[in-house]
C-alpha cells in the first residue's frame, strides 16, 4: 500500500521530475490530446500538484482564468516553428508544459 504524499513532499517530487524538453519530444502527447499548457507567470509545479491531488476547485479556477488550458494547434505550430524548449512534468495521463523564458 502506498502512502499519500503530503503537499510539500508532493511538490518536491514533482519539482524533481520536471525537465526542459524540445517541443519535438512532446508532439506525440499533443497528438493524443494530453498536453496542458500552464501560462508563464504561473507555477507549473503548483498546477501539477493540484492535478495530482484532484483539486478540482484550483484546476477549474486556472481553466476559467485561461492560465491552465489544453495546448492548442496554434501553440503547437508556434512551438515547432520557434523550436521551443518547454518545461514539462507528467501527472498521468497529462503532460503539463510551460514555455522556458530566457532572461
Amino acid at each position: 500500500m502506498t502512502e499519500k504524499l503530503d503537499s510539500r513532499e508532493l511538490r518536491k517530487k514533482l519539482n524533481s521530475e520536471t525537465a526542459k524538453l524540445p517541443w519535438a519530444e512532446l508532439q506525440r502527447y499533443f497528438a493524443s490530446g494530453l498536453v496542458i499548457k500552464v501560462v508563464v507567470g504561473n507555477d507549473l509545479v503548483d498546477v501539477a500538484a493540484a492535478m495530482a491531488q484532484d483539486d478540482a476547485e484550483t484546476i477549474a479556477a486556472g481553466m476559467n482564468a485561461g492560465t491552465t488550458v489544453r495546448a492548442s494547434a496554434e501553440d503547437a505550430r508556434y512551438w515547432e516553428q520557434e523550436n521551443r524548449l518547454l518545461w514539462a512534468v507528467v501527472v498521468a495521463p497529462w503532460v503539463l508544459v510551460q514555455e522556458v523564458m530566457e532572461h
